[in-house]
């Protein structure tokens, strides 16, 4: 029995192994993959940057003067807003991305190999599962790093050994969810050319909608049905929570500083900053924190675990495991 336990183990690491050396041999998926926040990243830093600090600067609290250390704090967790939000993005369209092997052997025949084996469907299914995960956290792994030297050459660097033990946790939570979320609509996939469709689809509409480009805090108060609608979309909360985890330690910086000047009513920049910027949702006028933001992503995991139980024939069949069965029946 125990042996029995140990062979299966030893087929499934196997055969996740074999799904990441066809992953990372494809050197120019791997290097679009890469690419894709890096891309977001630098559409910020050039384009979008400049803007949002103009437009917290110009609406400082009358009194209170710009220095050089209140516009390094601002810049900050403006930095940070958008460097968790481009974080939340990688997390599902690099999962997203990475199912590209999953439809790639249904379209090119491998899976017949796997469906005359005596390995069971499960096995192979979870296979898939764990080489989806290990790409997307190794490549958001390395944004975050290229996240920390930009924060670092820009003088911004707040985070403390908690603050990061906290991203790389968060992170670890909302890639299990995009995981299986990406699986899921994979399932329904049976060629590449479809599945570069939906990744280009998503990954220009995703970042709207979980509100990672544009925060929710800045809707107009008739546009408030947009952030009831968004909260249903599986990675708004993930996104939220990976803001929670940057955000915390340099929104507790600014208010510090503005508290240390002794000006009368500067206290309401954190509090329009952290509104505007911050880490809270807002579901039909109730204030979402980010424990229920964990609970929220929690139900999104079962949601979509059931799916795709659910769901197992038509991923076998994806897979091509399905269709043996059926000959049998005939």
């Amino acid at each position: 029995m125990a042996e029995q336990k140990t062979r299966t183990a030893d087929i499934f690491f196997q055969l996740t192994r074999r799904h990441l050396l066809v992953f990372f041999k494809n050197k120019v998926r791997v290097l679009y993959t890469l690419l894709v926040p890096v891309i977001i990243f630098v559409v910020y830093i050039f384009f979008l940057r400049g803007m949002e600090l103009d437009m917290v600067e110009r609406n400082l609290p009358a009194g209170l003067t710009l220095t050089v250390e209140l516009h390094n704090y601002i810049a900050a967790v403006i930095d940070s807003w958008m460097l968790s939000g481009i974080t939340a993005i990688s997390v599902i369209t690099v999962s997203l991305q990475t199912n590209n092997v999953f439809v790639q052997d249904k379209e090119n025949g491998v899976n017949r190999d796997f469906a005359s084996s005596p390995i069971h469907r499960n096995i192979l299914i979870g296979s898939y599962f764990l080489f989806n995960f290990t790409v997307t956290m190794i490549i958001c792994l390395i944004f975050l790093i290229v996240c920390a030297l930009y924060l670092v050459c820009m003088g911004e660097f707040m985070l403390t050994f908690a603050n990061v033990m906290t991203i790389i946790a968060v992170l670890l939570y909302t890639t299990v969810a995009a995981t299986l979320m990406t699986v899921f609509v994979a399932s329904f996939v049976k060629k590449e050319a479809t599945m570069a469709s939906i990744v280009a689809i998503f990954s220009t509409a995703i970042g709207f909608l979980i509100g990672a480009y544009m925060p929710f805090g800045l809707l107009p108060a008739k546009m408030q049905w947009v952030e009831n609608v968004c909260m249903f979309i599986p990675g708004t909360h993930g996104c939220a929570l990976l803001r929670y985890a940057f955000m915390e330690t340099p929104i507790k910086e600014l208010g510090s500083y503005v508290s240390s000047l002794g000006i009368e009513g500067v206290e309401t920049l954190v509090a329009d900053v952290a509104g505007q910027f911050g880490y809270e949702l807002n579901f039909f006028g109730v204030t979402v924190s980010p424990q229920w933001q964990a609970l929220a992503n929690a139900v999104f995991i079962v949601i979509f675990l059931a799916l795709n139980i659910g769901v197992g024939k038509k991923v076998s069949e994806v897979l091509g495991l399905g269709k043996k069965k059926k000959k049998k029946h005939q």
